[in-house]
């Protein structure tokens, strides 16, 4: 699914042809699928609306009008029959089903970055609240929106929670002026909490791992905290030093080649495209001899939200990879082998890494830095991929389907998709939308 301007627009994955195409009331800030893929909803925050459309039954519709409330989020609860709205000011979140059409008010939701949570069974959601000037967290039940816990948390400023993958443990962490995670059971004990230092700044980024057997924490120190599930300790720390001196770690640098020199990426003309003007150059990975020292950026340190630290973090799905990037080299991915508890590769780019996600099916990492280029690695290696068009396409983001086969590439106005055949061959088949995303 697409939206352009008030348009919806949803096609076929593998032929790109149109199924259905929806109108909306306003300009379409926000688009999300139910979990069963049986509707789809369309936020018009700007108007405080929902609409609601059916794929199987196109004639139906649904519109939620928050009125002077106003609307800032909206998203879907884990059955995919109720719509959780937030209100301006985060004065209250509304549910409303749409089988039975009643609503349900929940109070106090905290304006922060990760204020909600679902486990992945769909049997409970956890909310993070402020009340009297303290953090709180709502434990509810899905299926009729009844409390089950609510306790108050030891933080200064909650800043998130996340739910363990298998939904037993509920890991809460503290504003980045305060270095504090605490782990909740589902009856809301403190099982555990960790501190790794004080009088810094302290946590920017929280991962858990499929198997629920790590919780990876991100600091502003630029290092990695592996914390295990049996004792809620640290049982290792990763560093990113900008120098790499260990000859065992494979470090790839990205390197712009002459065209005609016949080296490096795989580029796919457009279908049909013939015989035009072939690119100026193309990009390889070469494997650097130790040491290699990475570019780094100074931060500018009196201003908020500092380039430092650990800003992106992902366990693989097979949990035997862990990715990051720290933010002051803004160019490099580093990939962590999770069994050995060592570093197992590096990736430099040439330009900063602006996204990187993992592939759901297997440890395949694909990568894109805002060019026209997509990266992918695997423990086999890594390569480099031109995004066939016309003009350059400039990849800003990306997300895989759920399959493994393809991902879709998104730049500012256009969506690309991308198939892919093997593991070592992206599919000539890559088409480009027009419109916003």
């Amino acid at each position: 699914a697409s939206c352009v301007q008030y348009r919806l627009v949803v096609r076929d994955v593998n032929t790109l042809q149109i199924l259905q195409l929806y109108t909306c009331l306003d300009q379409i800030q926000h688009i999300e699928w139910s979990a069963d893929s049986l509707f789809i909803l369309c936020a018009m925050y700007k108007r405080g609306l929902v609409q609601v459309w059916s794929l199987e039954q196109p004639e139906w519709h649904c519109k939620i009008d928050e009125g002077s409330a106003g609307l800032v989020a909206s998203c879907w609860s884990p059955d995919g029959r109720h719509i959780l709205n937030t209100t301006e000011f985060h004065l209250r979140i509304t549910v409303w089903s749409l089988c039975t059409k009643s609503v349900s008010y929940i109070k106090y939701p905290k304006a922060c970055p990760q204020g909600i949570t679902f486990t992945r069974d769909g049997r409970y959601m956890a909310l993070a609240e402020r009340r009297d000037c303290k953090d709180y967290v709502s434990i509810f039940v899905c299926s009729d929106w009844q409390l089950l816990r609510h306790f108050d948390t030891d933080t200064q400023d909650l800043t998130g929670i996340e739910w363990a993958p298998n939904g037993c443990v509920l890991a809460v962490w503290d504003t980045c002026l305060e270095y504090k995670i605490l782990l909740y059971s589902l009856d809301g004990r403190l099982l555990s909490a960790y501190s790794a230092y004080e009088w810094s700044l302290g946590i920017k980024s929280v991962a858990w791992s499929p198997s629920s057997q790590f919780l990876a924490v991100g600091s502003y120190d630029g290092k990695v905290r592996i914390l295990n599930h049996v004792t809620w300790k640290m049982i290792t720390e990763f560093g990113h030093p900008a120098t790499i001196n260990n000859p065992k770690i494979v470090v790839y640098k990205e390197a712009e080649k002459s065209l005609q020199l016949g080296l490096g990426c795989l580029s796919f003309p457009p279908p049909g495209a013939g015989a035009g003007p072939l690119l100026s150059s193309e990009s390889k990975y070469e494997i650097a001899s130790v040491p290699v020292s990475l570019q780094t950026l100074k931060p500018v340190t009196d201003r908020a939200n500092p380039k430092i630290g650990i800003g992106m973090l992902a366990f693989s799905p097979d949990s035997y990879f862990l990715a990051t990037r720290n933010d002051n080299i803004p160019n490099a991915v580093w990939v962590w082998d999770i069994q050995k508890l060592r570093l197992f590769a590096v990736l430099e780019q040439l330009s900063p890494v602006r996204t990187f996600q993992w592939d759901p099916q297997q440890p395949r990492l694909a990568i894109c830095t805002g060019g026209s280029r997509l990266y992918l690695w695997s423990p086999a290696g890594c390569m480099s991929v031109q995004v066939p068009g016309e003009g350059d396409f400039a990849v800003l983001s990306l997300c895989w389907h759920l399959s493994g086969d393809s991902m879709a590439l998104l730049s500012k106005d256009h969506v690309c998709l991308c198939f892919l055949e093997t593991e070592a061959a992206v599919s000539t088949a890559c088409r480009q939308l027009g419109g916003h995303t």
